[in-house]
């Protein structure tokens, strides 16, 4: 594409990739008001579930699909849906209808995060994809900075309903520059055949065992996970005798695109777990207000945000495997502190943990990303990179559910031992809005241990990820996809075998 069309993609790109990650955080602020209007208390964590469920699933099914229809078709897709379901939700009459509508904005936010990403790995060579995976990871960490605060000033100033319906201009104007200036490079000559078994396999079993961790430790939650693993098992299967799987496991034998996976499960453990729990420490624990503890978790966007921009731009003089270790040594640092915070610690110190989380990850998730985009092929792309990301989401999912059930469990069992009624954890975990925590010394010390075991758990995770790291290839990257010629002459060269990639063993 000419260099017009470029910037003119990429700021459509970033337009939508900031409005797509802000949603993620600006319902939070508005939440409770709508249930104030709407009611339903008891569903108000699924109006997140619904979001994260359909988003999760979504993933690979978006990525694997642009490979083989094109980007622009996709994208365009995946924004309508958003927009359609961000309309809805704002429309929303009941907390059941506003669950259905999130989940389908979940759908289409499924899609434009990731080929948000995967267009940047196709319009850029490695060079200057470092620099822009940087920015773009800045924009992220900005929107996730901007989200509570517009939130509040939407619900203030007009109505909770703005807070989807500010998505709309936005998302239209990103759509119309995307479909515009996009042009689709032609890696399939043949007709794309849809490996419809594979989706339906991976979306069933990606939705069972993520309904089966928001109900973990039930029996029903047993029931879905054993139901996941049998799926997954049947994906396998199938996968391996698909003429053009949805999941190529034939990039699992690239050492640098298995280790990303593994360090995206394990960093997304450690990191998107303990992010659930600092708020809730410094508000218990502490005994300050909600505001205070967005300000404590501040440091941590911030750091990830200064970290992406500048690792990113050293990775091609260090290498991303140094990079790696480093962002995997300041976040294991930052969640063992964590995991030693006692109740007399000051908020100040933990922003220090905290912005050593975020500078740990800042460091880290870009430069593999980077680094798996640059050793595939172009005709593997999107379904690379999306992997990838799924993993990071993945790892979040069992780390908050794991860590969450850890916590329930021995917060229990302290309280009982102090002589606590067992029924004050629903108090501590779910506080009414705008209240602050009033609890006896004992309860409090029964949190702040609890807590720790969360953190320590997390330390193990990012512990492991950074393991994972030493395992990565210690070649220098060469942009093998930008290496490739943009068309193949015939659909049998489309059909051989992948070429091993530069930066594998």
């Amino acid at each position: 594409m000419s260099r017009k069309r470029i910037i003119v993609v990429t700021v459509g790109v970033m337009l939508s990739l900031f409005m797509a990650s802000m949603e993620s955080t600006v319902i939070a602020t508005a939440m409770p008001t709508i249930i104030g209007q709407l009611g339903g208390l008891e569903h108000y964590s699924w109006v997140f579930s619904a979001f994260m469920l359909a988003s999760t699933a979504a993933v690979p099914l978006y990525g694997k699909l642009s490979d083989l229809f094109g980007r622009r078709r996709l994208y365009l897709f995946a924004m309508g849906l958003f927009l359609l379901g961000s309309a809805l939700s704002g429309q929303a009459g009941s907390m059941t209808e506003l669950i259905i509508f999130r989940a389908i904005q979940g759908l289409g936010a499924g899609g434009v995060q990731p080929l948000a990403f995967i267009m940047i790995g196709e319009m850029f060579s490695l060079k200057q994809r470092a620099r822009m995976q940087g920015l773009f990871s800045g924009v992220w960490g900005v929107s996730s900075i901007v989200g509570p605060l517009l939130g509040g000033f939407l619900v203030d100033q007009l109505s909770w309903r703005w807070v989807f319906y500010v998505n709309v201009i936005p998302g239209l104007l990103a759509a119309v520059l995307v479909a515009l200036a996009w042009r689709d490079q032609i890696h399939h000559h043949e007709t794309p055949v849809v490996d419809y078994a594979g989706a339906g396999l991976l979306t069933a079993s990606v939705v069972a065992l993520l309904f089966g961790l928001m109900e973990l430790g039930t029996p029903s939650s047993w029931v879905l996970i054993t139901l996941s693993v049998v799926l997954f098992a049947a994906l396998l299967w199938v996968e391996r005798r698909a003429a053009d799987p949805i999941l190529p496991l034939n990039l699992f034998r690239d050492r640098l695109f298995s280790v990303a996976v593994a360090h995206g499960v394990l960093a997304g453990w450690a990191m998107f777990g303990s992010t659930s729990f600092v708020p809730l420490f410094v508000q218990s624990v502490l005994g300050t207000s909600a505001t205070q503890a967005g300000i404590t978790v501040t440091p941590m966007l911030l750091g990830w945000v200064t970290a992406s921009i500048i690792g990113t731009r050293l990775m091609l003089k260090v290498g991303y495997r140094a990079l790696g270790l480093v962002g995997m040594v300041s976040l294991s640092t930052g969640v063992f502190l964590m995991s030693q915070a006692s109740v007399n610690i000051s908020q100040t110190l933990l922003m220090v943990f905290v912005a050593l989380m975020g500078i740990g990850m800042g460091l880290s998730i870009p430069s593999l990303l980077i680094a798996v985009q640059s050793s595939v092929e172009r005709r593997h792309l999107g379904a690379a990179t999306s992997t990838v990301q799924f993993s990071r989401s993945i790892g979040g999912t069992l780390g908050v559910s794991v860590m969450g059930a850890a916590l329930t469990a021995r917060l229990t069992s302290k309280l009982q031992a102090a002589g606590q009624d067992a029924s004050i954890i629903q108090q501590l975990l779910n506080p009414a809005p705008g209240s602050d925590l009033v609890i006896a010394e004992s309860a409090r010390l029964a949190m702040a241990n609890s807590i720790n075991l969360v953190f320590t758990i997390a330390f193990i995770a990012a512990l492991l990820g950074l393991v994972a790291i030493f395992l990565a290839p210690r070649h220098k990257l060469t942009d093998h996809a930008a290496a490739q010629p943009k068309e193949e002459p015939n659909s049998a060269q489309s059909n051989s075998a992948p070429v091993e990639p530069a930066s594998a063993d």
